[in-house]
């Protein structure tokens, strides 16, 4: 028997208040009847960075608003819902528990199942959503707080191949815009500077490439930039505007050949499975960088894989895929109670061990 599902998706894992709606039928692709996105750039713009407590208030007024807008743009109501899927984690835990607290009592009103979604698995299966690719694909999740190479091999099962000890690619923008003077966020600022800039002018490190594996390290890149800064601005009494362009220039340049070569690594760990259809997926916020996207494109064409991307809509925090991931959890029959815990840690691989330590919440990733 053929089965259509419609599923409800809230989002609010940092400092984007979303809510969709998606839907499928069995045998056929997923559609992505409605999705609302309500950013918070200009709330946390003084700041030069989110702050927890001001994203979490945001999110706590803005959900029901994205609820409704979500349901009108879609034409459905939440009688025509299948169930509510809702990110439980990782992300700040503010945040998080105003998302998960909505759709508990969303389905205490309705009745609706409750599913709830790790935010790092929306972004993976992402590609599933826009692209229809099957198990298993290689995935690149690279955003402001995560940066990891997985395996996707099913809905709920992924295995890690490395990712960042410290700052992930997306904080390192962002760092590096606020070393520069550039607006937030720092990863579009940076990128744009780049384009007039030399990226051989100044020689940043490339970390890790001189170890085995697939893990990687951009705190120590930061730094660099910061010292090169600060010999500039000693040398010269100040950055000139080709002087701002070519340290990002080269700074790009270094997250471009780090993720080039990791990215072969994991390639060919990948290809050992023997997949049919080999394919690389990347996801997340810096997903949107045009240069790692060619460098990633020029690997898999190397590596003889597909290369492919979700529209830059569905590659920064989105609740999408919140909904799509929780329906591929609601089809294989999970439910969550209205005791679901909202966890700041969350690790897709539970597996390997940690890789920035653990506390008494838990592994960081």
């Amino acid at each position: 028997m053929v089965q259509t599902l419609t599923v409800l998706g809230l989002e609010s894992s940092c400092d984007d208040t979303a809510a969709a709606v998606v839907r499928q039928t069995d045998g056929a692709g997923a559609e992505v009847l409605s999705s609302i996105v309500h950013g918070q750039t200009e709330l946390h713009s003084a700041f030069g960075g989110v702050v927890p407590e001001i994203a979490a208030r945001a999110h706590a007024e803005k959900l029901d608003t994205c609820v409704v807008q979500a349901l009108a743009a879609a034409g459905l109501t939440l009688a025509d819902m299948d169930a509510i899927a809702v990110t439980a984690g990782p992300g700040l835990i503010g945040g998080v528990m105003s998302g998960v607290m909505c759709a508990k009592g969303l389905c205490a009103a309705t009745g609706l199942p409750l599913v709830g979604v790790n935010h790092l698995a929306g972004h993976a299966l992402t590609p599933r959503l826009t692209d229809g690719i099957a198990f298993p694909y290689l995935m690149l999740l690279v955003s402001g707080g995560h940066c990891q190479y997985l395996i996707a091999q099913g809905p709920e099962q992924f295995t890690r191949l490395g990712g960042t000890i410290d700052d992930a690619p997306g904080e390192a923008f962002d760092k590096t815009a606020r070393l520069l003077g550039l607006p937030q966020p720092g990863g579009p600022s940076v990128e744009a500077e780049a384009r007039s800039g030399d990226p051989k002018r100044f020689r940043f490190p490339r970390p890790l490439l001189d170890r085995p594996g697939c893990d990687l390290s951009f705190s120590g890149l930061k730094t660099a930039l910061m010292r090169m800064r600060d010999q500039i601005v000693a040398e010269k009494g100040g950055l000139t505007r080709q002087d701002r362009a070519d340290l990002c220039a080269g700074f790009q340049q270094a997250i471009v050949d780090t993720l080039a070569e990791k990215t072969r690594r994991a390639m060919d760990l990948y290809l050992e499975e023997n997949p049919a259809d080999p394919v690389i997926a990347v996801a997340g916020g810096v997903a949107a960088n045009t240069a790692i996207r060619a460098a990633l494109e020029t690997v898999c064409a190397e590596k003889g894989a597909r290369f492919t991307a979700p529209p830059l809509a569905l590659c920064t925090d989105n609740a999408a895929m919140i909904a799509y991931a929780g329906l591929e959890r609601f089809r294989t029959g999970a439910r969550d109670g209205l005791d679901l815990t909202a966890r700041p840690r969350w690790p897709l691989d539970q597996t390997s061990p940690a890789m920035l330590g653990s506390g008494k919440k838990g592994a960081k990733a």
